[in-house]
């Protein structure tokens, strides 16, 4: 028999011998695991609520924003001794320069360019709307809801097209009444701008107004103010961070004057964020629910030391007949283990069966699809601390038995 087969047998039968003396003492055990069950299931139940937050999180923050867009922004405002100042003078992309950026880009994108202003619009029979101003190349497709008409078109936006589309609540202010088709083919006026109404878009109950004019009508002078914002969404969530370094790229040959002009932002960013934010609220929490676990542990070796008074003769039996210190060692560690291992599987049955009660509380308190998640973690963690509770909760009394003097344990009968 080889030396690895011998290791393993040896470690089956001190198991083996583990089971038969929990199962002769299962009461007495049982009790004594109770710290760990309520130790382990509150740890179960904190990180498996804790990773339903951060997938909910994630869920709201994909949901809300793409994880394939790469936004570019410029910066109108500098840093100086910690104090925030207004630069002068700043860089910024205007629509000839988009169009040269997007046909510079190597990874494929879909590009949007956007400049809005808040600002008065003046209606034909001379009264006026307050209203956000958007100049625009297209919009997304998750905004372009169309309730009537339709958006202009690529021909319209390169020929300069006196043309706009708006949202409904823009249509209810202008007019007074909900029927959307009266506002189409109607003019309106911002700034020295005359564009004809083409479309009307759907509204979020508590969106203000807003008009959409294509962003060729606007002079570069016009754009400085308030600078356009940039964003390219990429096909693949792989491809952003290429995406990011080209543009950086492009950005520090476009505008070589002042490299800091511009900020280069990805919606990655957002959900490492909120992914260490949930770390530390799982390690702080983890660490609380611990001192259960560490209770649990004590209870383990107390009930240990019982068994070593109370299985002296059999220790001092076993050493006489030829056992050695590291089989008594070995087998009390297993039984410690495996007593742990008992509480740690009783408080996981535990903690699934609290989390599947709490949610529905949290659902109907809060009202929102909110769901506990159960990864492979949880179970690795709940392992790799049940099997550390019982080596290191096991060992005093392990070396304590197998210390024991054969002769000295006999005569104690």
């Amino acid at each position: 028999m080889t030396l690895k087969n011998l290791m393993l047998k040896k470690i089956y039968l001190s198991f083996s011998l583990a089971v038969q003396n929990i199962r002769s003492r299962l009461f007495h055990t049982l009790l004594s695991i109770l710290g760990i069950v309520i130790g382990v299931a509150a740890l179960v139940t904190v990180l498996s609520l804790i990773d339903g937050m951060e997938k909910f999180a994630h869920d709201q923050i994909t949901n809300t924003t793409s994880l394939k867009a790469v936004m570019i922004e410029t910066r109108t405002y500098k840093r100086v001794n910690n104090v925030m100042l207004e630069k002068q003078d700043y860089g910024y992309i205007d629509f000839d320069r988009f169009k040269t950026f997007t046909g510079a880009m190597e990874i494929p994108a879909t590009g949007y360019i956007e400049f809005r202003q808040n600002s008065e619009v003046l209606l034909t029979d001379s009264s006026k709307v307050g209203a956000s101003v958007h100049g625009v190349n297209t919009i997304h497709p998750t905004v372009a809801r169309i309730e009537a008409g339709r958006l202009f078109n690529a021909d319209e936006l390169a020929a300069k097209s006196p043309v706009a589309f708006v949202n409904a609540i823009f249509v209810k202010q202008a007019t007074g009444q909900d029927s959307v088709q009266s506002m189409l083919g109607q003019t309106i006026t911002y700034q020295d701008k005359r564009v004809e109404v083409i479309g009307v878009l759907k509204s979020e109950q508590m969106e203000m107004p807003k008009v959409y004019l294509p962003i060729s009508l606007f002079a570069v002078t016009e754009l400085k103010p308030v600078p356009p914002r940039v964003l390219f969404e990429v096909e693949n969530v792989e491809q952003v961070q290429a995406f990011k370094k080209q543009a950086e790229n492009w950005l520090k040959v476009e505008f070589p004057a002042d490299t800091t002009d511009f900020a280069v932002i990805t919606n990655e960013a957002r959900v490492e964020q909120a992914a260490r934010g949930f770390m530390l609220f799982r390690v702080v929490m983890g660490l609380i629910v611990g001192i259960s676990v560490v209770v649990g542990g004590v209870g383990v070796m107390n009930v240990l030391l019982i068994s070593v008074t109370e299985r002296t003769v059999e220790i001092g039996v076993r050493k006489a007949t030829g056992a050695k210190k590291k089989d008594i060692l070995m087998q009390f560690l297993a039984e410690s283990v495996t007593v742990s291992l008992l509480g740690s599987l009783l408080g996981l049955i535990v903690g699934i069966l609290a989390t599947l009660a709490i949610v529905p509380i949290i659902k109907a308190l809060t009202d929102v699809p909110f769901q506990a998640a159960y990864t492979i973690d949880t179970f690795l963690i709940i392992s790799v601390i049940a099997i550390i509770v019982g080596v290191v909760f096991g060992t005093y009394p392990a070396t304590r038995a197998a210390k024991l003097d054969p002769v000295e344990a006999i005569r104690r009968e």
